[in-house]
């Protein structure tokens, strides 16, 4: 009885931590989607801005607009592997021409999601520089493996406890960041098992560099349980891939796009919502 009352109160507060609050649900992506998705690659890192109650406390955390991370895994009907096509299929009976992505989610655990769920978001992506193909197609498999494992809840709280120096949960509270488990984790966050993968074929994303005594330098990998979404952003491994809903393809067009003399409330908002203004001139391209 005990368990159950308690279970209906993790759900209640699940539920009202990954709903979307009213201010954000007219939030619109900046970005021309149709060509970003007709461009993804296999092992590319989404970042998603987000608008749910979860996103804005992750933003004040890790002091970034970036709170989630998938990994882009193709479409079922080019997957060339057949052990991971039955993999897929197994959490996954949508059409096989869907785009999808593998993602941990507060709520739901490691999922495989359609791309089509987040056409009004906000995204970018980070395409590993240098990984070959073979590469990442290892890092689909191995991101394949962790489907069905739980959010890790634990890890989160511990995350922000650890990048806030005076802290908003008990410092007593033992950290399981930096408990070291042989094997497979049962739990995962988004950031955290998409560092995993990369890191199964000594890919870097934020690697420690240390030198001795002006000797050969060495490399360490970090803690995939440290990342957060925004690291593959700063990773100077990954490419930042972008495109714009108002194409600019010459080096004089940006003089001709349809700039309006006055935006009327416009000085008291944030630079990313006013760009979303913009983005009401869906289809113009110079």
């Amino acid at each position: 009885m005990l368990s159950r009352l308690k279970n209906q109160i993790w759900d209640t507060i699940v539920s009202w931590l990954i709903a979307i609050p009213e201010a954000n649900q007219n939030m619109s992506a900046i970005n021309n989607q149709e060509k970003l998705l007709s461009e993804l690659k296999p092992a590319d890192v989404i970042l998603f801005e987000g608008r749910t109650r979860v996103g804005d406390i992750i933003k004040l955390i890790t002091l970034s607009p970036w709170i989630h991370s998938a990994l882009y895994i193709g479409r079922l009907d080019q997957i060339e592997d057949p052990l991971l096509a039955k993999r897929i299929r197994k959490f996954y009976d949508g059409a096989e021409n869907e785009q999808l992505v593998i993602e941990s989610l507060l709520g739901y655990g490691t999922v495989v999601r359609p791309m089509k769920d987040y056409l009004h978001d906000n995204l970018r992506i980070c395409r590993p520089t240098y990984l070959e193909k073979k590469d990442r197609q290892k890092v689909v498999c191995f991101a394949a493996e962790h489907l069905g494992l739980a959010y890790d809840v634990r890890q989160l709280l511990d995350l922000a406890r650890f990048l806030f120096p005076y802290g908003i949960l008990p410092r007593h509270w033992r950290s399981t960041l930096f408990q070291h488990n042989a094997g497979k984790p049962t739990h995962v966050v988004c950031s955290g098992m998409i560092a995993r993968c990369f890191q199964s074929v000594h890919y870097p994303i934020l690697p420690i560099v240390v030198t001795k005594d002006h000797k050969k330098k060495k490399i360490y990998k970090r803690n995939f349980r440290l990342f957060v979404p925004a690291d593959f952003d700063y990773s100077p491994y990954f490419d930042i891939v972008k495109y714009p809903e108002l194409h600019v393809s010459s080096t004089r067009a940006h003089q001709y796009l349809p700039w309006e003399h006055e935006v009327p409330n416009v000085e008291l908002e944030q630079p990313i919502a006013v760009a979303r203004k913009t983005t009401q001139l869906n289809g113009d391209t110079l």
